[in-house]
């Protein structure tokens, strides 16, 4: 199965190409210094301004650049395919090295349990390590299709293509960089509107509305935060996206293409993607026996890592037989809800509520009364998990549009994937040498990750009254939201998202980004009556947007990375 068939026709004698190798030492040896300056990155903006950067688009950019070199062997870099194991990699260690490596153990550091810093660690880098080989089993999944917006791996595509390429389409999304940059300047969150262009409409909607909603309720005499609303609307929305999400690990008799198809049909990730592709023969290339397997194994092997973590940390001690059986599976279950509602939240809107998230497990952790100390190793245990999950998912999003020509297709892409797979196990394994070696002069200087003390402070000052009351109330609104959705849109996950992450603006610019896809669309129609006609307007009318909102995340993304003049 090709996604573009045009491709397929134009290629059909084509011979059979090789991906590019992550480990070519033109490749490695790029991948290690930019994966270097991405965990350096990643942990000083963490620690200074409390964000982590997406440096997928300055991996791409400095690929580029170094290809343009005519020197020898540096020339490889022109290759596209290799811009795209760079900027995966530089991408990986930027997250691996913030939120999943530094967050985790600064929370033990905050406690004032020093002594717990390096069990931490240990567990922190299991969490990673299940975290990125669960989402490439099944990435490309009804769950996880390929095809879904993942905004940020869809800027980092089309930059490189941009640079490729030249022409129009360099025009229209250098165009959205410098509008997405600039609007960064002045404090407007333009990726949020870029993410307006590439989503899933009825997702996006939800969302915008969550963002809005989240920023003006405070005006009306209502903190929506105190009062643990969102938290609760995201549990009950949680709950039945994993009820949906087990569902679709079913293999059915009689689904295929024409399930897919009604997905597609139904507004669901394949009804709207910058990509237009559509499967065909409805064979991704992870069907459901393949997703039931990763997410058991992964479920398993979070299991094991909370072991590892129990034992190293010195939890077994201070537990009862029954009461450590049940902190390890807890640790377990939170690990892979966390990852994967962050990683759902991040497929459609470009955001992930990582720290929200958590600290719904926190706050479960406090009415269950679990010890300090085992409770702290729980969240940052959990706090590992997620973000490299969704950073992955938009750099296998990125590889998937950039290899869509390819003629055999399957092969080359699943070839593709597994070689982006490796380039961020190196950043991985850098972000590792660098955190370990960075963190005791991180955080002896005061520089501690914001949210991991907010963590600490949790659970030192407890819960209020009535808070898990509160919260299971709102979670029955936010699994009617969710139910009604369905599997496809994630509506009650993103409207839970919004109100979390409350960004000032970012819902108009959502909103607004919606209403100027609905007009252009409808003004690309004018004057056209035949169906065909009017389908091929419309493909080019998303094309065109995503290009746009390809763009504006990018700008917005560059203005990000150079905070660190400020953070230094």
């Amino acid at each position: 199965m090709n996604p573009n068939p045009q491709a397929t026709a134009a290629a059909a004698d084509a011979p059979p190409r090789s991906h590019p190798r992550a480990f070519e030492p033109v490749t490695l040896v790029l991948t290690i210094v930019l994966s270097v300056l991405g965990a350096l990155i990643g942990i000083v903006l963490i620690t200074t301004l409390g964000v982590s950067p997406n440096t997928a688009v300055i991996g791409a950019l400095v690929a580029m650049l170094i290809g343009r070199i005519p020197v020898g062997v540096l020339t490889r870099m022109r290759s596209k395919h290799r811009q795209n194991l760079v900027q995966s990699a530089i991408s990986g260690s930027t997250f691996a090295a913030a939120n999943s490596l530094l967050t985790p153990i600064a929370v033990p550091f905050a406690l004032g349990r020093n002594d717990l810093v390096w069990p931490m660690l240990g567990g922190a880098v299991i969490g990673l390590a299940v975290d990125s080989w669960v989402l490439y089993r099944v990435f490309d999944s009804k769950l996880l299709p390929a095809t879904g917006s993942w905004p940020a791996g869809i800027a980092a595509a089309e930059t490189i293509k941009a640079g490729d390429t030249g022409g129009r389409k360099a025009a229209i999304l250098g165009a959205g960089a410098l509008v997405g940059f600039v609007g960064a300047l002045f404090k407007l969150p333009t990726s949020a509107a870029g993410v307006g262009f590439l989503g899933n409409i009825w997702a996006l909607a939800m969302f915008g509305i969550g963002l809005t909603v989240g920023q003006y309720a405070p005006g009306f005499g209502f903190d929506l935060g105190a009062n643990h609303v969102p938290h609760g609307l995201m549990i009950g929305a949680g709950l039945v996206a994993l009820t949906q999400a087990l569902l679709l690990m079913r293999t059915r008799k009689g689904g295929g293409a024409g399930a897919d198809r009604a997905e597609s049909a139904d507004g669901g990730p394949d009804a709207h993607g910058a990509d237009g592709a559509d499967d065909a023969d409805g064979g991704r290339t992870v069907q459901a026996p393949q997703l039931r397997r990763g997410l058991l194994e992964g479920m398993g092997l979070f299991v094991c890592g909370a072991v590892v973590v129990a034992i190293a940390g010195g939890v077994v001690g201070g537990l009862s037989v029954s009461a450590l059986v049940g902190w390890v599976l807890l640790a377990g279950v939170a690990a892979i809800v966390h990852q994967l509602i962050v990683g759902l939240a991040a497929m459609h809107s470009g955001w992930f509520p990582a720290f929200a998230v958590t600290l719904i497990f926190l706050i479960i952790g406090l009415v269950l009364h679990i010890p300090t100390v085992p409770l702290a190793l729980l969240v940052g245990y959990t706090a590992s998990t997620g973000p490299a999950f969704a950073d992955l998912g938009y750099d296998f999003k990125a590889g998937w549009l950039l290899r869509r020509d390819a003629a055999p297709w399957r092969p080359f892409e699943i070839e593709g994937r597994r070689q982006q797979y490796l380039a961020q196990l190196v950043g991985f394994g850098v972000a590792l040498v660098v955190v370990a070696v960075a963190w005791k002069a991180f955080f002896s200087d005061g520089k501690v990750p914001p949210v991991a003390e907010v963590y600490v402070t949790t659970i030192k000052t407890g819960l209020e009254p009535g808070t898990m009351t509160t919260m299971l109330l709102w979670a029955i609104p936010g699994a009617l939201v969710q139910l009604i959705g369905g599997p496809s849109r994630q509506m009650g996950v993103l409207l839970a998202t919004g109100l979390l992450v409350a960004t000032p603006q970012a819902g108009w610019m959502v909103l607004g980004a919606l209403v100027v896809r609905q007009l252009y669309t409808m003004w690309r129609r004018r004057g056209i009556a035949d169906a065909r006609a009017r389908k091929e307007s419309d493909e080019q009318a998303e094309n065109d947007l995503s290009l746009v909102g390809a763009g504006l995340v990018a700008g917005s993304s560059l203005n990000d990375v150079g905070q660190l003049t400020k953070a230094l």
